[in-house]
């Protein structure tokens, strides 16, 4: 058995967002963004659908005018996950979504304006069990903030947190969560650590335009690896440019590199040498393809030869271990040689197999008569 370490999370406040807990001792979400035209009903609810399909718990879109909040009514009617309506400046618009079956509204109490309009926002969200997300970002923060500080910092950022959280809990109203975001890795984790000594609201975590795929990928493992490691965080947006839906991916494997939530296939696989029996970059690439559909969990090791392939396979569901000849493992235990061409066909069906063969032995649990 691999050992483990359990990360003890920072107690925090249960929200809802729609059906999702967020907070308490719910798994930690994973969130993306819509990048198409909100506008365009059609375009949204595809690519909405695309996220669900991947794994996403949340969905945020963009709500920037009054045709985009119509165009939303039109998209709640046609998705079923928990929608985040993103929005700035414009009460009418947040009181509008929270008519229309928005779950969560992203706007910040203090950009609102006038105390009579931030109250009438508060009042709709509560009346209708809405939440509310605080979102900080270091490249939008108020101009007394910049001013104070010369430029952003982590104790600016908190600051501006401090500022909308007090308006809230003025409020009364207590059902909302809080990003501080920043492009700059050393920055948001600080800010995050700060305010998470501070407040028992739960945080949703991300490192703002962290870059293109590979770059934005290496940042957000890294900046919310720290902060999920320490027990801080509650649901989480991995932003990059890129497809959104490479988001969702980035963040699940993030939360099961530290075993904080399992989906889909753990795919073990050694980085080649030429001890390799076998091309275990194209096998690897093949299977992660075939077996982007799973959402259980299951640990799959590809490895290329004799040396740590055994190893790597015994520990897992489904091994693959390279050789002469080369051998594939089912929980442990050799289960046959496989020819090099017969590679990705052999390992997905035992996999597939394997998840049926669970399906199949699973318990049934007796539904009870309703009175």
């Amino acid at each position: 058995m691999h050992e483990t370490t359990q990360i003890i999370r920072r107690k925090s406040r249960a929200i809802r967002v729609g059906r999702v807990t967020v907070g308490g001792d719910a798994p930690i979400s994973v969130q993306s963004m819509t990048n198409t035209d909100t506008c365009d009903v059609a375009a949204t609810v595809a690519q909405i659908q695309r996220l669900v399909a991947a794994g996403a718990d949340i969905v945020r879109v963009s709500i920037p005018t009054m045709e985009a909040a119509q165009a939303f009514a039109q998209i709640r009617k046609q998705v079923d996950v928990a929608l985040v309506t993103d929005i700035h400046f414009d009460y009418r618009i947040a009181l509008e979504v929270a008519k229309l079956g928005a779950d969560c509204l992203r706007i910040n109490p203090g950009n609102i304006g006038r105390e009579d309009r931030v109250r009438q926002v508060v009042d709709a969200a509560r009346d209708r069990g809405i939440s509310i997300r605080v979102g900080v970002n270091a490249g939008s923060l108020e101009k007394d903030l910049q001013k104070k500080y010369g430029e952003p910092n982590s104790d600016a950022l908190v600051e501006s947190a401090e500022r909308h959280m007090e308006i809230l809990e003025r409020l009364n109203f207590r059902d909302y969560k809080i990003s501080l975001k920043a492009s700059n890795i050393a920055m948001t984790v600080a800010a995050y650590r700060k305010l998470a000594t501070m407040t028992e609201q739960p945080l949703h975590l991300g490192i703002t335009e962290a870059g293109a795929l590979r770059g934005g990928t290496v940042k957000s493992a890294i900046g919310l690896g720290m902060l999920l490691a320490e027990g801080i965080g509650d649901t989480l947006r991995v932003s990059l440019a890129a497809d959104p839906v490479e988001e969702v991916k980035v963040g699940f494997e993030i939360l099961k590199s530290l075993q904080l939530r399992k989906r889909g296939v753990n795919l073990i696989a050694c980085p080649s040498c030429s001890r390799q029996e076998f091309d275990v970059i194209g096998t690897v690439n093949a299977l992660e393809a075939r077996l982007e559909d799973i959402q259980e969990s299951i640990d799959v090791a590809v490895i290329g030869c004799v040396v740590n392939g055994p190893g790597e396979a015994k520990e897992v569901q489904v091994g693959l271990a390279g050789g002469s000849p080369n051998l594939l493992y089912k929980d442990g235990k050799p289960h046959g040689k496989v020819n090099n061409a017969d590679l990705v066909d052999t390992l997905e069906q035992a996999v597939r197999e394997e998840l049926k063969r669970r399906a199949s032995s699973a318990p049934i649990i007796p539904i009870k008569a309703l009175p």
